[in-house]
């Protein structure tokens, strides 16, 4: 009797001082990177090309180095986020049939990302001084959410898609998405053919 009152009382006095309140044992849960957001800030785009538009003060515009890439195409990288915008130029020279092609090969770039997106849509945007230009939004896993093609439908066409250099989840990276989506738009709306 007197070995077992002994383990009851070593037992009692044995779990130390842990109780419910301790919140260090505890498992923690999930939680979302805090993303740091600046304001918007632009400047025109270096001459030296057949368009001109705004471009972020938090973005380096570098050329794209792809083998097959053209005088004009670009990417606007932005370093705090791993992420850019990548602009592809190109000469319509007047050939509606190249213009068509041009508008096709755009929606199917878009439409590559299907098996991933919970929903792709596509949108005529006006821009302040009536210009149209076709915006695609992609939700759901994608690396691309925003896509966008610009066209005076004789001369120029200009293609863009923000891209994301990140495992993480795109509900994460919403922040990220809209700031780089007003980006793209902004660019957009400034736009000018030369």
């Amino acid at each position: 009797m007197r070995l077992f009152l002994l383990g009851c009382i070593l037992t009692l006095f044995s779990c130390g001082t842990a109780s419910v309140e301790d919140k260090s044992s505890l498992p923690r849960p999930k939680g979302f990177p805090l993303i740091a957001i600046p304001s918007h800030q632009y400047m025109a785009l270096e001459n030296g090309h057949p368009f001109s538009f705004d471009v972020s003060k938090q973005a380096n515009v570098k050329k794209d180095t792809f083998a097959l890439a053209e005088p004009h195409w670009m990417y606007i990288y932005y370093p705090r986020w791993d992420a850019f915008i990548q602009l592809t130029y190109k000469s319509v020279g007047g050939d509606r049939k190249k213009l068509d092609k041009m508008i096709r090969d755009s929606y199917i770039l878009a439409s590559k990302h299907q098996m991933k997106a919970n929903r792709i849509e596509d949108a005529i945007l006006t821009t302040r001084d009536g210009r149209k230009a076709t915006v695609i939004e992609l939700e759901g896993e994608v690396a691309t959410p925003f896509q966008f093609f610009v066209t005076d439908s004789t001369t120029h066409f200009l293609r863009g898609a923000v891209y994301l250099n990140t495992a993480m989840k795109n509900d994460s990276l919403a922040p990220v998405i809209r700031y780089l989506k007003e980006d793209a738009i902004h660019l957009i709306q400034t736009l000018r053919w030369k």
